[in-house]
Parts: structure tokens; C-alpha cells; sequence
């Protein structure tokens, strides 16, 4: 069974978001369509030939099936299946990014005064002597022409202003009209797993715009909460976005997640959603370090990904792994390769106190939502890694004079769980 994308249309309307005329509704509308195309047309199709042709193939060369994701695409990289969804998957990208752009370039004065207005608060901090780092600076990640640092004039949104709007196509509208769906999942965790834990003082380390910053400051009302990027633009639209949404207490503060001006021990909830893997190798090791530098005895640090390449079969591995090689995603493919529980015993952190779990994005009435358009539970579609359902890792910093800390108030510890 077939569904259909939202339309941009039904997108969360604030006094940031570009305006947008027939013809830019209709190209994003198209970028909608064509992704829900590519994920329950073309993905089966992709299955088939491999099952059918090239994995057949292999079997007779090889005498046993491909093993892993890199026997995968030696097996099936030249399959025409395969280079259809490859190949159009990239240009909904490429055309999403232009789309963004063009939308956001004629009226990119307008926006930078209107994030202007809204910006003159202490709530906003930028520093543009911050060194950005080679990751973010050295890379256009997932095609987005400049980067997240890009900038044209001084106070420019563009970046921010492009990336909330096409978020919202390439998705579908599938992580809700205000594109937070990672975080909305973040906050329903929390509260359903640790209904106790009261955090006084939140980071948000990689917080881009503050879609996933806002709803975990919807869920603790009474904390602190400090968004922390690298990203200018981004930082200014982020901050002008929560403004006008009516949230003005956030903090929105431009260094590097992985050496903050933050007090040690200061905070008891350090969190990431979909940044780990636009890092690098050792950018990851120091923001890790860096969390357990930050937080109180008691505190927690999780971090919200895409799930690791572990246990998953060889096919759904190559087909993830799209990302990391046509996507300007340098580190994904490592990043899914590696054990981030390890990474968070040698960042410090007690193996005891160390989770994995998973969520999935709550609908309005507090529900488990389908997933994007044709990606429902029993549907059989899978777009492998635009679902919006999470893998979860993280740790409890230690309390003082015990080995490991539960959630504060309920004593309890989830270690090693299957996501």
C-alpha cells in the first residue's frame, strides 16, 4: 500500500520561515513525491535485483552469499536497479539544495532583518573568532551548497532559512510541521523511561536550528537550556526561530561542541541528535569527552543516530551506507562501523552505567507515528535511514561514592539493550 508525502504546504508557519510562492511550493512538493517514489517503487525493485541477480551472481562466483556491506556493493554497484535509485536519489538531493537556495536567495535581505529584530537579546552569543572545525568547514555536507557555515553578507540566515524549508520536503513532512522529530522522540523517551529525572541545566551539543532544542525545553520547562553549534547562520536563525515561536529563554551560543566554555560538572543532560555522524574519528572521542566533563554525578549524556552497521543485514548495511558515499556524509560510514558504547567507555564513562535503546517519534496525541510516507509499520517500504525512528545510545555519569548512576529518582540503569 502506498502513501503520500505531506504537502509543504502543512509545514509550521513562524515569522523566519521564507515565503514561498506556487511555483517553490510545487518544486518541493516534487522533491516530497519523488523520495516516497524512490523509497516504495524503486528500494523493491533494488531488493529484487539483488536477491535475484546479483547476490545470485555472487553465490556462483564465490560459493557463498555476500557477508558484508562492502561484498554487497562489489556484488550489486553496477546493477541498473540499483543505479536508478542511486542516481535519482542523489538529484532529489542536488534539486532539494537548489530549490532551498533559490527560495531562501530573493528575499535573503528580508529574512537577515527580521532574524535581526528577533536577535537582539543576551540569549544569543557568537564568537567569530571560533576556529571551525575541518569537518564542518572542509565539506558541502549532504550537498548543501556553503555548508552549514556559509555566508553571504554579514548577519545572513540563508543556511538556516534553507535548511528548515527543505528538511520539510526531503522528509515529507515526516518528523512533524516543525521538523522535531528527532527531538520530540528524545522527549518522549525521557519522559517514559525516566519520568523521574529532572535535569536543572541541558546542552544540546550540534543544536543546528533547534528543532530537536526546543521540545526537550517544552519537557523541562524549569532548566536551563544552552544550544551549542559551530554554524553562525545557523545559530542566528535558530535563535530568531525559538523567538518567534514564543521561547525566549534558550540560549543559543556559537563554539565547538567538543571544548565549551561550560563549567565542569555543571550540567545533567548532555545531548546530540544526528550529529555524531558529521564529525570525525577524533572529534567524536573529545565531544564524548567532553559530556562527561560537563555533566553532574547523576547526569546523563545520550546521543540520538541512525542505528550501527552491527546485526544488520549485509543488504540493508549497503543500502544505509548510501549516505557515506554520495551524500557529502564523510564519516558515516565509520561512524555506523564502530561501537559508540566503546567510544563512551574509552571517553571515561563506566561500562555499567552505558545503554543502547531505541525510539520513535510521538504523533500529537503522544502515539508511536508511521513512518514517512509509505514507511509504515507492516508496509514493507523502507527509504534505509530517512525513517524516522532512532537509535539511541548513552551513560549515566557516576554518582559520588558509587560505581554508576540511574535516572535521579528512580535507581534504575538500561544497559546494553537491543535497539
Amino acid at each position: 500500500m502506498s502513501s503520500l508525502p505531506k504537502p509543504w504546504t502543512t509545514i509550521g508557519r513562524h515569522a523566519l520561515l521564507p515565503e514561498a510562492g506556487h511555483d517553490e511550493v510545487a518544486r518541493f512538493n516534487s522533491i516530497a513525491h519523488l523520495n516516497a517514489f524512490l523509497a516504495q517503487r524503486l528500494v523493491p525493485r533494488v531488493k529484487d535485483a539483488y536477491e535475484h541477480r546479483a547476490a545470485v551472481r555472487w553465490r556462483m562466483k564465490h560459493g557463498s552469499a555476500p557477508t558484508d556491506r562492502h561484498e554487497v556493493a562489489e556484488a550489486l554497484s553496477s546493477d541498473p536497479a540499483y543505479r536508478s535509485w542511486g542516481t535519482l536519489r542523489r538529484q532529489t538531493m542536488e534539486m532539494r539544495q537548489q530549490y532551498g537556495r533559490a527560495l531562501v536567495q530573493r528575499q535573503a535581505r528580508a529574512l537577515a532583518e527580521r532574524a535581526a529584530a528577533l536577535n537582539a537579546a543576551p540569549t544569543l552569543r557568537l564568537d567569530p573568532s571560533l576556529e571551525i572545525p575541518r569537518y564542518v568547514a572542509s565539506v558541502d555536507v549532504h550537498l548543501m551548497p556553503g555548508g552549514y557555515t556559509g555566508e553571504q553578507f554579514e548577519g545572513d540566515v540563508g543556511a538556516g532559512a534553507s535548511y528548515d524549508a527543505g528538511m520539510y520536503a526531503t522528509l515529507g513532512g515526516g518528523a512533524g510541521q516543525w521538523n522535531d522529530g528527532a527531538g520530540r522522540s528524545l522527549a518522549d523517551w525521557l519522559r517514559r523511561e525516566h519520568p523521574a529525572f529532572r535535569p536543572r541545566r541541558i546542552v544540546d551539543l550540534g543544536c543546528g536550528v533547534g528543532h530537536n532544542t526546543l521540545p526537550i525545553r517544552v519537557l523541562y520547562p524549569d532548566a536551563e537550556v544552552i544550544a551549542i553549534d559551530v554554524a553562525a547562520p545557523m545559530l542566528r536563525y535558530g535563535h530568531a526561530r525559538a523567538r518567534a515561536l514564543g521561547i525566549d529563554d534558550v540560549h543559543f551560543w556559537q563554539q565547538d561542541a567538543t571544548r565549551t566554555s561550560l563549567e565542569s560538572h555543571s550540567c545533567d543532560l548532555v545531548y546530540t541528535t544526528m550529529v555524531l555522524h558529521e564529525t570525525s574519528r577524533d572529534a567524536l572521542a573529545r565531544l564524548f569527552q567532553e559530556a562527561r566533563r560537563l555533566l553532574r554525578p547523576g547526569g546523563l549524556t545520550v546521543h540520538l543516530e541512525q542505528p550501527p552497521y552491527r546485526g544488520l543485514p549485509p543488504f540493508e548495511q549497503f543500502m544505509r551506507d548510501w549516505d557515506g558515499r554520495y551524500n557529502n556524509e564523510p564519516f558515516w560510514s565509520a561512524l555506523h562501523s564502530m561501537s559508540l558504547p566503546d567510544a563512551l567507555e574509552a571517553a571515561g564513562f563506566a561500562r555499567q552505567g552505558i545503554f543502547e535503546s531505541s525510539c520513535r517519534v510521538p504523533s500529537v496525541d503522544g502515539s508511536s507515528t508511521p513512518s514517512r510516507a509509505g514507511e509504515g509499520e507492516g508496509e514493507g517500504h523502507e527509504d534505509f535511514g530517512r525513517a524516522p525512528r532512532w537509535y539511541l545510545v548513552g551513560a549515566w555519569q557516576a554518582a559520588q561514592g558509587s560505581a554508576v548512576s540511574g535516572a535521579q529518582g528512580t535507581g534504575t540503569v538500561r544497559t546494553q539493550e537491543t535497539p
